[in-house]
């Protein structure tokens, strides 16, 4: 990495830092999952990221506790009989290949042409366990969204939409257009997102922002009131996983934070305190 360059130079820099994390989690030997490709797709650059931002590095037990939350959810909605999967912003996320999924379930990936090239390049002729579309779409284009989420409505009877490592990159107003726009269409059934309280999302802040180029977005989604942001735009949260309460479930939690874990917690009203967790919406 050139001296004087920030660490994170474009949006897709941030799929190659989260690879790390899966390709550390999956060389253990007590893995809580296996992503054979992750090495591979953070590549010299994820590894360089990584090292720059030392306090991620710190607190990988939120991006491992994450990833299996996710991977929670989607086997529970699949099972429910989700028919289609939507993941917004899917950068290098390799499910439809590590996870057992039905082959006739339908999983569309929708991100930049770049980071989606970049994926097919690494992951070869590898096949994915169900049907595979990916979608080359500029998501922060309104027209382009709506396009693509009115045509795969058309073809699903009950989607799962997924949004992993994006919504805290959105503005407020950029979040709740997204919401409203899945709420249009009644196939949209349920919807997973992580999400922070503005007390963590200024500490990501500071440790971000001296290593993040001009031409990257800024963490900027936080809502105060939690969940309940989405209430208004057309979605109920169904169920909300604290990640430091799943970290200590799963044995990840670091030492100095596991009596935190036995505490209370009110998603909707954290404010400056840092927390975060993984959310269920269901439409209404």
């Amino acid at each position: 990495m050139s001296a004087g360059q920030p660490a994170v130079r474009q949006i897709s820099d941030t799929a190659r830092w989260a690879a790390v994390y899966r390709a550390d989690e999956t060389d253990r030997d007590d893995a809580l999952f296996r992503d054979p490709f992750a090495r591979r797709m953070a590549g010299e650059r994820g590894e360089q990221i990584a090292a720059a931002l030392p306090f991620h590095r710190e607190n990988a037990w939120s991006w491992v506790t994450r990833t299996v939350l996710f991977d929670r959810f989607i086997e529970e909605q699949v099972q429910a009989g989700a028919d289609l999967v939507l993941n917004l912003g899917a950068g290098l996320d390799t499910r439809p290949y590590r996870m057992a999924l039905p082959a006739e379930l339908n999983w569309v990936e929708a991100d930049l042409a770049g980071i989606l090239d970049y994926k097919e390049e690494i992951l070869g002729g590898a096949q994915p366990a169900c049907r595979l579309e990916r979608v080359r779409v500029d998501l922060a284009d309104g027209g382009m969204r709506r396009e693509l989420l009115a045509r795969l409505a058309q073809h699903s009877r009950r989607t799962l939409v997924i949004t992993e490592g994006l919504i805290v990159y959105l503005r407020p107003e950029m979040a709740a257009s997204l919401a409203r726009d899945l709420a249009r269409f009644p196939s949209y059934q349920a919807w997973v997102t992580e999400l922070v309280s503005p007390g963590l999302l200024k500490m990501l802040q500071e440790h971000t922002l001296p290593q993040f180029g001009e031409n990257v977005a800024r963490l900027q989604f936080a809502p105060a009131n939690g969940p309940q942001f989405f209430a208004e735009h057309g979605w109920t949260a169904a169920r909300v996983e604290s990640m430091l309460k799943a970290a200590a479930a799963l044995r990840r939690a670091p030492v100095n934070l596991e009596p935190l874990a036995s505490l209370p917690e009110d998603p909707a009203n954290m404010g400056d305190q840092p927390w975060s967790g993984v959310c269920l919406f269901v439409r209404g």
